[in-house]
């Protein structure tokens, strides 16, 4: 059933349970997009390793996001067991072999893969935002920080550079207001306490360098498969808009990043994007719009994005109308939003006489799904009751053991693993801080030595030690510079305790200024 440029899915079956013919994804189609969808427990992390092990096989790098931890195994070569076996006979699968595939591990935490990041500027200001959650006017702050980043060489790296930068334009308000337009304090303000919030759920081990390279997530091994990139996130689910928003900004990346290359015999690269409701909710319109033009662009550089959720209402219809290949497994239609799934579902598909498919998707068994994929000349076939093949790589996660040996032999060993803290907002900023602090302290000493030195030059003179005369008249004018000095010493006293006050309070106010509270 291994047919050379297609990727084979399943065999589909007849109304009367008989096997009919079996089901493939085109390879030169596979930049067309996807869509697995289906009820928990309903096989949608098999149909993904299926996909995946097929794309990987034909040279195509993959990277997806690992959930539950499962879909490690396909590090590992398959097991006999009696499930996988008899699914094979069951569809004829004569050709079925277990098989391991190449695999980077990747986490944003660097406990369970190499630690993969990103920086600030490359993040950019409209996704920043979408992590902080933030209003409209704090959304037009975000982007004159920015803008003063870009203008005044201020590299934004990381989480305190970013910090140390809403510090300045804090202290600085009124004046930096007149030139990009308002900037208010309390807007500042709520920034600063969401990038607390942020770096309280871990995203300080996002932001820095080195940041990861496009290329690294696009190997192929030397046996001509394509390198699987799995993304722990098991721990990253815990702040789903991080996870959301980490994985948006890796198609912003790769949009932006690859060249145009039309329709391939076969992608470039294919993105599985698990959960992906979690993209979608709550996202404002801005947001949304730039997912479906990102969809619906990146075809073109060679890239095929799937996403894997369990509801197809989960991916907006604009986005939806861009996804050709689609799995559907079974969905459960007890409440009236889940029976609008089924029917949305439905819907989507080319239909097949042979049966209705609103009744057969609530009937689905475990590894059972409706498939169509793009045929000849593009257009969808008609979507079949389709027995998912069984995977070539274990069925289940990994082992710790399994997973360091894995990453021991890594083709990005030792790249990502070590934190770079190179020169950056934050250190351009104390630099300026201090300069301004040196200067008003020379002005300040400038502005006391004429008085020293007259004061040196009207004092007390001891006989034998120079400056003075021993007679009654040189004593006399002794004494009277002696007694002027004092009574004007009282007065100088007040004035240089005053002008030392206030000296130091412009200095103090000048470093806040560009500090803010790292010199308070």
């Amino acid at each position: 059933m291994i047919e050379e440029g297609k990727i084979f899915i399943g065999a589909s079956r007849n109304p009367d349970d008989s096997i009919n013919k079996p089901e493939y994804l085109d390879l030169k189609f596979g930049n067309r997009h996807g869509l697995v969808t289906g009820a928990t427990g309903t096989g949608k992390t098999v149909t993904l390793q299926v996909l995946a092990e097929g794309f990987s096989r034909a040279g195509v790098p993959v990277f997806a996001a690992d959930i539950k931890g499962d879909l490690s195994g396909i590090a590992a070569k398959g097991e006999p067991k009696d499930f996988l076996t008899k699914r094979a006979e069951q569809i004829g699968f004569t050709d079925y072999e277990f098989d391991q595939f190449p695999v980077i591990f990747w986490d944003l935490f660097g406990e369970k893969g190499h630690r993969v990041r990103t920086t600030i500027a490359e993040m950019g200001p409209l996704l920043l935002a979408r992590l902080m959650d933030a209003s409209e006017p704090q959304e037009g702050v975000i982007n004159i920080a920015f803008k003063i980043a870009d203008q005044g060489g201020l590299p934004l790296l990381d989480l305190k550079d970013f910090s140390s930068l809403l510090n300045y334009m804090g202290e600085n308000a009124s004046q930096l207001s007149n030139q990009y337009g308002l900037i208010s304090k309390a807007s500042v303000g709520s920034i600063q306490r969401a990038l607390l919030v942020l770096e309280q759920q871990g995203a300080e081990h996002f932001f820095g360098e080195p940041a990861l390279k496009i290329s690294d997530i696009m190997r192929t091994s030397n046996n001509g498969y394509g390198q699987i990139s799995v993304l722990a996130a098991d721990k990253l689910m815990m702040n789903p808009r991080l996870y959301a928003t980490f994985l948006l900004w890796l198609l912003s990346e790769l949009f932006e990043e690859l060249p145009e290359v039309g329709d391939p015999d076969k992608p470039k690269l294919v993105f599985f994007f698990d959960e992906a409701h979690l993209l979608f909710n709550d996202a404002p319109k801005v947001l949304t719009e730039r997912v479906e033009q990102v969809v619906r662009l990146i075809r073109s550089k060679g890239v095929g994005v799937y996403f894997v959720t369990q509801n197809p209402l989960d991916v907006p219809e604009t986005v939806l109308a861009q996804l050709g290949n689609r799995a559907q497994h079974a969905l459960r239609a007890y409440s009236p939003r889940e029976q609008k799934a089924v029917r949305t579902a439905a819907d989507t598909f080319r239909a097949n006489p042979a049966f209705d498919c609103a009744t057969v998707i609530t009937n689905l068994g475990t590894g059972e799904a409706l498939v169509s994929t793009l045929e000849a000349k593009g257009a969808p076939s008609i979507v079949e009751r389709t027995l998912v093949r069984p995977p070539s790589g274990r069925v289940g996660p990994v082992t710790d053991d399994e997973r360091r040996q894995i990453m021991d032999k890594s083709p990005v060993l030792g790249v990502y693993d070590e934190d770079v803290d190179r020169e950056s907002a934050f250190e351009l900023l104390a630099a300026r801080a201090k300069k301004a602090a040196d200067a008003d302290a020379a002005k300040r000493a400038q502005e006391e030595a004429p008085q020293q030195q007259g004061n040196t030059t009207s004092g007390w003179t001891l006989p034998g030690f120079g400056g003075g005369n021993d007679d009654s008249q040189g004593r006399g004018q002794s004494r009277g510079r002696a007694s002027g000095y004092q009574r004007e010493t009282v007065v100088e006293a007040a004035m240089k305790s005053v002008a030392r006050t206030v000296a130091t309070q412009v200095g103090r106010a000048l470093v806040r200024g560009i500090l803010g509270s790292l010199k308070r």
